[in-house]
C-alpha cells in the first residue's frame, strides 16, 4: 500500500486551541501536512463485523461477504469478519445465505434473520406487554397507566417481502426481540463475536434512511447492540444509504425528514441529552464511531439503471470498509474524531462528541475520472474538509475526479488527495466529513413533504420513541416549545426545541 504515514511527528497543531465544536483550520490542515488520522504503528490489525438491516443493508452484508469468496479487495489483511443480516421476508437474505456458502473460510460466519410477519392478534398480543419489556429493561421506566400500542387496532399486516411502514417494522422487530426471538439470539451471538475478536473490532450497521424495515428497525437495534450488549466497548459506525432522485415516488413521502430528525437526536449530542434527560442513558448514542451516510446520485448517473447503480454502491461500500484490512475505514473515522475532539481535549483514545453537523458523506461506485457527489449538498454548505482516496487509479483519473468535485463543493481544506496501489478495477471514495442536516438537498423537500401528511400517515412513518409514546416530529402538547407530541395522554416530551427538530428557527415556527 503506497501513502504510508511516518508517525514521527509532533501533535503541535492540538496546542492551537481550537474546539472540536468548530474546528479551526490549523486542525483541518494537520490532516494533510501531519497525516493525523493516518494509522500508528500501535493501531490495529481489526477485524470487521456488519450487521445489515431490510434490503439494502443485506445487500451490502452480502457484497462484502462476495469479497471474500471471490478473493477481491477483501482477500488480504482483513483477520475475520462477522455479518448479521435481517429483514422482514427472505429474498434478500437468501443472498446473503448463497454468498456465505461460496466462501470456504473459518475467518468468515453469516447468519441471518428473516423476522416473521406477524398477525394482527400476535403482533397485538405482544405490543400489549411492552411495558413489561421496557420495565425489565430499564428500571426507572414510567409504568404508563394509559400505555396503549402505538398502531391503531385495525392494522392489516403486510405480507412477508411487502414494504413494512416504519411504525409496524418497530413492532415486528420489538415483538420478536422482547419475547427471546431469533433475533435476540442473533444478536447475543454476534455481540460475542465481536468482544472475543483478539483484534480491534469495528462495527458497520448498515440500512436505507427511505425504507421501512431497515430505518424502522435501526433505531431500536443500535441501541440493543451498541448500549447493551456490547457495553459501548467497540466502535459502532451508522451507515445509512441515501435516498436517489431516481427512486420511486412513493420513497418521496416525507419519511426521510422522519428518519433524519430520529438520527439527529440520536447523534448529535446536544439533542441526545435532551432526549436523555426524560429517558434515560439507555437512549444515549449508539453510533460510537459516527454516521456516514451514502450518496446515490453520482452512481446512478454513471449507470444503465438504479439497480446496476445498487449493486456498485453495495460493491464500494463493501471494498472501502474491508481493504487493507479496515484502515480506510479506521483512517476515515479517526479524521472524524480529530476534528470532534477539542484540542486541549485530544488523545487518541478520546471518543469526541457529535454536534449538529453530524453527518459524514462516503461517497462511492462513481467512474473515477468523475465526480463522486451528485446533487446531494445544497449550493450554501461550506464543508471543513473533504479526503479523496483513489485506489489503482492513474494520475489523470485522480486530475479529473478532483477537478469535477471542486465544481460541487468548495472545502475550506482539500481536497486532500492519497493514492494506494490496488489490484482489480480502479475505485475513488470520497469522504465529506461533519455536514448537518440542513446541508442535505433532501431535507426541506422531505419536510414539506411531512406537512402534507395525516396525522395517522405521519404516525406510520415515526419509529423511535413510539413505544414511550413521543411523536418526536410533532410539537409537545404539554410544553410550549420542546418536541414530542404525547400520543398516551400523559406528559411525554422531549427535552429538544421542536424549531431544531423542524431545521427552521424559533421566530418561523412561532408564526406559522
Amino acid at each position: 500500500m503506497s501513502g504510508a504515514h511516518d508517525h514521527a511527528h509532533s501533535h503541535g497543531a492540538c496546542d492551537s486551541g481550537s474546539a472540536g465544536h468548530g474546528t479551526d483550520k490549523i486542525r483541518l490542515e494537520a490532516l494533510v501536512t501531519d497525516g493525523v488520522h493516518r494509522i500508528g504503528e500501535h493501531e490495529g490489525p481489526f477485524s470487521i463485523h456488519a450487521v445489515g438491516i431490510g434490503q439494502a443493508g443485506a445487500n451490502i452484508v452480502e457484497s462484502m461477504v462476495r469479497q471474500y469468496g471471490a478473493g477481491g479487495a477483501a482477500a488480504e489483511g482483513v483477520t475475520s469478519f462477522a455479518g448479521l443480516a435481517i429483514d422482514i421476508g427472505a429474498a434478500e437474505l437468501a443472498k446473503v445465505s448463497a454468498a456465505a456458502d461460496e466462501v470456504a473460510s473459518d475467518n468468515v460466519t453469516v447468519r441471518t434473520v428473516d423476522l416473521p410477519a406477524l398477525g394482527n392478534a400476535e403482533l397485538f398480543s405482544g405490543l400489549r406487554r411492552y411495558r413489561e419489556f421496557l420495565k425489565n429493561e430499564y428500571p426507572r421506566y414510567y409504568w404508563n397507566p394509559n400505555y396503549e400500542p402505538w398502531l391503531p387496532n385495525d392494522l392489516e399486516v403486510p405480507a412477508a417481502g411487502s414494504h413494512f411502514p416504519r411504525a409496524v417494522a418497530k413492532g415486528i422487530y420489538g415483538v420478536d426481540y422482547y419475547t427471546g426471538g431469533e433475533v435476540a439470539i442473533a444478536l447475543d451471538e454476534f455481540a460475542e463475536q465481536v468482544l472475543a475478536s483478539p483484534q480491534t473490532p469495528l462495527v458497520i450497521v448498515a440500512f436505507s434512511l427511505a425504507g421501512g424495515t431497515g430505518s424502522g428497525i435501526v433505531v431500536e437495534l443500535a441501541r440493543h447492540l451498541s448500549n447493551i450488549r456490547l457495553g459501548r466497548r467497540a466502535l459502532v459506525l451508522g451507515l445509512g444509504i441515501l435516498p436517489a432522485d431516481a427512486d420511486p415516488e412513493e420513497l418521496k413521502d416525507g419519511r426521510a425528514f422522519i428518519a433524519i430528525n430520529e438520527l439527529d437526536c440520536m447523534v448529535d449530542a446536544e439533542k441526545n441529552k435532551g432526549v436523555m434527560t426524560v429517558w434515560g442513558d439507555l437512549y444515549k448514542n449508539p453510533f460510537t464511531a459516527g454516521f456516514f451516510a451514502v450518496p446515490q446520485d453520482a452512481v446512478v448517473a454513471a449507470s444503465e439503471d438504479l439497480d446496476d447503480a445498487h449493486a456498485k454502491i453495495d460493491n464500494g461500500v463493501a471494498q472501502f470498509a474491508l481493504r487493507d484490512g479496515g484502515t480506510h475505514l479506521y483512517e476515515s473515522i479517526k479524521a472524524l474524531n480529530w476534528m470532534n475532539v477539542p484540542a486541549d481535549a485530544w488523545h487518541p483514545a478520546t471518543r469526541g462528541d457529535q454536534t449538529d453537523a453530524w453527518i459524514n458523506l462516503l461517497a462511492v461506485g462513481a467512474p473515477p475520472g468523475t465526480t463522486p457527489i451528485g446533487d446531494e449538498i445544497v449550493a450554501s454548505a461550506t464543508p471543513e474538509f473533504v479526503e479523496i482516496r483513489a485506489f489503482g487509479c492513474g494520475g489523470s483519473a485522480v486530475e479529473a475526479t478532483d477537478a469535477a468535485l471542486a465544481a460541487k463543493i468548495a472545502p475550506q481544506v482539500g481536497p486532500n488527495t492519497l493514492t494506494f496501489d490496488a489490484v482489480g478495477e480502479p475505485a475513488l471514495a470520497a469522504f465529506v466529513p461533519r455536514l448537518s442536516k440542513l446541508d442535505l438537498a433532501l431535507f426541506v423537500p422531505a419536510r414539506e413533504s411531512y406537512d402534507a401528511l395525516g396525522w395517522e400517515e405521519k404516525l406510520m412513518r415515526h419509529s423511535w420513541l413510539l413505544d414511550l409514546g413521543v411523536l418526536l416530529c410533532e410539537p409537545s402538547t404539554r410544553f410550549e416549545g420542546v418536541g414530542g407530541e404525547c400520543l398516551l395522554g400523559c406528559a411525554c416530551w422531549v427535552v429538544v426545541p421542536h424549531a431544531a427538530i423542524r431545521g427552521e428557527s424559533e421566530e418561523l415556527v412561532l408564526a406559522k
